[in-house]
This record gives structure tokens, sequence and C-alpha cells, in this order.
């Protein structure tokens, strides 16, 4: 799809992925890449004592998945592409605890994509991670990725 096509589509939701799991696993591993030990994330006794009433994943853990919900979603893909990066975020809000064994999934809502330059797009979106089976969402945060073509 081109820039401008994407562009078009501005105020819209332009995407959702699949369903990703939070296992117990993950959550360990992003505690040992990170150094983030603390006792609601890897100690499933203590955990169950809190108003959690278990581990939940990491907030940065869930921001994190979010390269992988892109990639296993139906983004549109931006034709002749040369190069994608990430340019940043804005207004991150962790909203609910994802609990251990929870699954989440992405929505992508698109705010804006404009040329900075010729053959340099940005583009804004605002990204929802819900938590299947629950009313509030894990994070809501709004995404700047710069496209080359």
């Amino acid at each position: 799809m081109s820039p401008q096509d994407i562009a078009a589509k501005t105020g819209e939701t332009i995407g959702t992925s699949e369903w990703a799991e939070m296992s117990q696993e993950r959550i360990n591993q992003f505690a040992e890449a990170t150094g983030d030990h603390q006792f609601i994330h890897v100690n499933e006794e203590m955990a169950k004592m809190t108003p959690f009433g278990g581990t939940i994943a990491h907030g940065f853990l869930t921001l994190s998945m979010i390269p992988y919900l892109s990639a296993n979603s139906d983004l549109p893909k931006v034709d002749n592409i040369k190069m994608a990066v990430n340019y940043g975020g804005n207004k991150t809000r962790f909203i609910a605890p994802v609990r251990s064994g929870k699954r989440i999934r992405g929505h992508w809502k698109l705010t804006e994509m404009a040329e900075k330059r010729p053959g340099q797009w940005q583009q804004t979106v605002e990204i929802t991670i819900e938590i299947e089976g629950e009313d509030k969402p894990a994070l809501i945060c709004e995404w700047i990725t710069m496209y080359f073509v």
C-alpha cells in the first residue's frame, strides 16, 4: 500500500494482531533480560497475597510486545519500503496489569501519516493492547515510526 493510501485512513483502526500469551516463562525471561525480579512478576507464592492474586507481566514487557504483535497483525504494509525505524513514543499509559497466562493483542489507530521530506514518511498510531476477557486494556500509547521509501 502506498504511503498516500495509508494516509487516507487517518482516524481509522488500521490493524489488529493475533493473540499472544503472556506466559510465566516469558515473564521470567524478561526479568532475566532486564534485571527486574520484583516478586509480583516472578514469585508466584508471594504474588498470590497481593491484590493481583498472582504474578503479572512487567509493564515494559507488555510494551515491548508491540513489534511481535505488529508482525502478527493485518496492518497494511508500506510499498517499496527501504527501511523503517522506531522514532519514539508519546503518552504511554499502563492501564491494567496483565496476569500470567493471559493473552493480549494490539489494535492500531492511525492518527497521522505525513511526508516529512521526499521519500521519508512519519506514521503516528495510537496502540491499544487489549487483554482477553478483560474490560480495561493493558496499555494505550502513541507510537511513531519513520518509513523510508
